[in-house]
């Protein structure tokens, strides 16, 4: 039986860098959610001035400890791959 050369690969099709940039906005959007509602809890207080730096450090944090210690610290072990 031949294979057809008109069937759908979406591996080969779909860009690979894409994946990274959505997960990157998907990250970016709940980081600026969580940091609304903190800021909103730690910093009522606070000057607005102040408030932006929280608003925009808690962002940096929350961005730093994904992709750093979740996302290549854990995801990435080897007690995780299905390999053996």
């Amino acid at each position: 039986m031949g294979a057809h050369n008109n069937v759908h690969i979406p591996g080969e099709s779909w860009p690979h860098f894409t994946w990274f940039a959505i997960e990157f906005f998907v990250v970016l959007a709940i980081a600026a959610f969580s940091s609304r509602e903190i800021t909103k809890i730690i910093a009522k207080d606070a000057e607005p001035i102040m408030q932006n730096w929280y608003f925009f450090g808690i962002i940096a944090a929350i961005v730093v400890i994904w992709y750093m210690g979740i996302r290549y610290g854990i995801l990435r072990r080897k007690v995780l791959e299905t390999r053996y």
